[in-house]
């Protein structure tokens, strides 16, 4: 890499931690980036949960310069009637149950989720919020507030007040939501705590405890929504339904999107008294729902979702034959790869690395590292990948 590049990158940019990749990027296409040098990358992790249907997918591609020959912004959001704005509004709704029918377009997944939050409290008139402890919601000054994780929030008291915790798959601590509580806002499997899914008696409670008190039940479903786990959304596998959902990541197919996403009924409650409950610049930025409505046609079209739980079993079968790996846990393919210690964890992603395979780890488990690879993998390039992540734990010695 030149250095001067280098320096541009270090000194120019925020950094965000003291220990980036640096992969210098050339190009990337399917399921794999290539740096300026000609190395070919396997990308295990999809720009994080982002490029569900790959990189560069020619539908999202064509569906980007269509709408760019047409106009790029040209309107606040909510005021002018947009044909890309239109046309991904109906096409969620038509993937979605019907009380989540009504779709707000914004710019990413914490302002999905700090959007979500105001509307919980302007719909019951509630100041209550609750979340649950080792989630992640986002970095904003909001969603860190319903953050369960100290280390993270400890710089930047005072945050939002009125913040109670639940502790997830545990019942009993539902009985902190009261008739006091504007919303409940969990993660539907939790990704940053290492991939927790909730059982069944706990969503379960959690959807009743919600209605018994006129709470609204939020599922940020930012990371495991579009496909990741084996169905459209993760709420499917569970039967529950919320009063408001979030979206972002790989909504918009490659490009920077949220959405939160509620009935017509609540949603229009931010139109009045006052009006402009939430409002956004860039929020349903045409260009960015053409690529949202060609990633949810493409994930229509195509039979990935259907094969994410087979898939994900192949990868983790083939995995678990390394003696060294402690536990596997995994949500169609999204997966945990639990080592017992984050210097085993740096090293196995250090060598895949090298090997050209791309891993990453949890925020707050340092333990495991993370796979969450394109959902249009084959089963032939989930082998290799297999290959590469136990040979990198082969080289570890004891």
């Amino acid at each position: 890499m030149q250095s001067n590049r280098l320096n541009t990158f270090l000194n120019l940019q925020g950094q965000t931690s003291p220990s980036p990749y640096l992969i210098d990027i050339d190009k990337s296409e399917g399921i794999y980036i290539w740096d300026k040098s000609g190395k070919r990358y396997m990308d295990m992790i999809a720009g994080v949960a982002v490029n569900n249907i790959g990189h560069n997918h020619p539908k999202v591609v064509e569906a980007l310069k269509k709408q760019i020959d047409k106009h790029l912004h040209v309107m606040v959001y909510g005021e002018y009637l947009q044909d890309a704005q239109l046309d991904l509004a109906k096409n969620l709704a038509s993937v979605l149950p019907l009380n989540l029918n009504c779709s707000y377009i914004v710019n990413s997944g914490t302002e999905a989720n700090e959007a979500a939050l105001k509307l919980a409290k302007r719909y019951t008139g509630r100041q209550e919020l609750v979340s649950c402890k080792n989630s992640y919601h986002g970095s904003t000054h909001g969603s860190l507030s319903v953050t369960g994780n100290e280390i993270k929030q400890s710089n930047y008291h005072p945050l939002l007040p009125q913040i109670k915790y639940i502790e997830f798959n545990n019942v009993a601590s539902l009985e902190i939501i009261t008739n006091k509580t504007a919303g409940v806002l969990i993660e539907t499997i939790q990704g940053d705590a290492g991939l927790i899914k909730p059982t069944q008696e706990f969503i379960v409670a959690l959807r009743e405890k919600c209605n018994e008190t006129g709470a609204l039940l939020i599922f940020d479903e930012v990371q495991v929504g579009m496909g990741r786990t084996g169905k459209f959304f993760a709420f499917e596998h569970y039967n529950v339904i919320p009063d408001i959902l979030t979206l972002g990541k790989a909504l918009g197919g490659g490009m920077p999107v949220g959405a939160f996403i509620s009935s017509t009924e609540i949603m229009h409650c931010l139109t009045h008294n006052p009006m402009l409950g939430h409002i956004t610049t860039f929020g349903g930025h045409p260009v960015i729902c053409a690529a949202a409505n060609a990633c949810i046609n493409v994930l229509k079209e195509e039979n990935w979702i259907n094969e994410v739980e087979s898939k994900g079993l192949y990868l983790e079968n083939l995995l678990i034959k390394s003696p060294k790996i402690k536990e596997i846990r995994r949500a169609g393919l999204f997966f945990a790869i639990e080592m017992g210690s984050f210097e085993t964890v740096k090293k196995v992603v250090d060598n895949c690395l090298e090997q050209g395979l791309i891993g990453f780890w949890f925020l707050s488990t340092p333990t495991a590292f993370r796979l969450s690879p394109p959902l249009s993998i084959t089963k032939e390039d989930l082998k290799d990948a297999a290959d590469i992540i136990i040979e990198s734990i082969n080289l570890i010695k004891d």
